[in-house]
């Protein structure tokens, strides 16, 4: 089991008051700062199936995108409103879809953890099928979840179909980036502290044993079928967290372009845990703040040639930082002669 050294405590400590200061110090950088608890979030919850693991999965934008749709359903309903007549308004009259602060609030908290459950439940039976294939035949079949999800959203009228959906607008008095600021890095500590539980149990050992060698690992008894089903619904719960928030802070869902994008959410996740090292509960953090600030400068200063500008970023870490920034750790701790490696202590 992984000990927690003092230098690991005191290193989430500062993280922790970091991104707790955050809003104080960047008032109008709200919005950046919500997709960074975003981020995280969906970079750990890849990094459970494609880095501890080794199952690369473009599947868990089916449950960010469910999460996005259940939640803005759910704060429909809570409304008291009818979700066809709501999206038959198609934006031309969401005015008149207004609810008081508490009702909001309610139906945003409350909402987020429904959807998680009902994520969780889905991603054990997705995963009990999917699960069974391993290596390209599992990748390609996780990315037509992704795929078939967008084009059947498209296509459901109660849902706006290909014009999209809206988010119930919050009260004027109520300050929306803020409070899901809050809401996403709360669910981050939970996260990160149930996965640093998680990785020091036999649970973590399996499913390290599954990413080294599974045939092994079967044959020596250990329950890796269900160990794969479980791991893939707890990263489907928080990845629909991300998802309810995510929507929520752009207050609109295109079913191809936001809920279901495979080609940006999908990609970015796996791109953010490359930067900082998959495999380890630290690298997807770091990796998704310095991926939001080069995303942020792309945007800012090549804006046309952003994801031209993304694609060479990807083309540099795979083929010249293949460990990330923890594996850049690791190499100068070798070579300094202290602590333990990444690969020594994986969490």
């Amino acid at each position: 089991m992984v000990k927690t050294t003092a230098v690991q405590w005191l290193v989430a400590a500062i993280a922790l008051g970091v991104f707790f200061a955050a809003p104080w110090f960047l008032p109008h950088n709200m919005t950046q700062l919500v997709d960074v608890m975003v981020f995280i979030l969906i970079a750990l919850s890849w990094d459970m199936l494609g880095g501890q693991m080794g199952y690369n999965s473009f599947g868990n934008i089916l449950f960010f995108g469910v999460g996005m749709y259940l939640l803005a359903s759910i704060q429909v309903w809570a409304g008291g409103f009818t979700l066809a007549v709501y999206n038959a308004a198609e934006g031309g009259d969401l005015a008149s879809f207004t609810v008081d602060t508490p009702t909001f609030v309610a139906s945003l908290v409350v909402g987020l953890l429904v959807v998680a459950v009902l994520n969780f439940f889905l991603g054990l039976l997705v995963g009990s099928q999917l699960l069974k294939m391993r290596g390209h035949y599992f990748a390609i079949g996780t990315l037509g979840l992704g795929v078939a999800a967008g084009e059947f959203a498209s296509t459901m009228d109660i849902l706006g179909a290909g014009s999209g959906m809206n988010f119930v607008q919050p009260p004027r008095t109520l300050e929306l980036a803020p409070l899901l600021y809050f809401i996403g890095l709360a669910t981050v500590v939970v996260f990160f502290i149930l996965l640093r539980w998680l990785y020091s149990t036999r649970f973590g050992f399996v499913m390290n044993a599954i990413r080294d060698n599974e045939d092994k690992a079967e044959a020596m008894g250990l329950p890796t079928a269900q160990v794969k089903a479980f791991a893939w619904a707890i990263a489907a719960f928080f990845a629909a967290i991300a998802g309810g928030i995510y929507g929520s802070s752009k207050n609109f869902i295109d079913p191809t372009e936001v809920a279901f994008s495979g080609t940006t959410i999908g990609v970015w996740m796996l791109l953010m845990t490359l930067i900082g090292g998959k495999g380890t509960i630290w690298g997807p953090i770091i990796g998704a703040v310095v991926f939001q600030l080069f995303k942020e400068f792309f945007w800012t200063f090549l804006f046309g040639w952003q994801r031209v500008a993304l694609g060479l970023l990807i083309v540099i870490i795979v083929v010249f930082f293949p460990g990330g920034v923890m594996g850049g750790f690791d190499n100068l701790r070798r070579k300094l002669g202290i602590g333990k490696s990444t690969a020594e202590a994986r969490t």
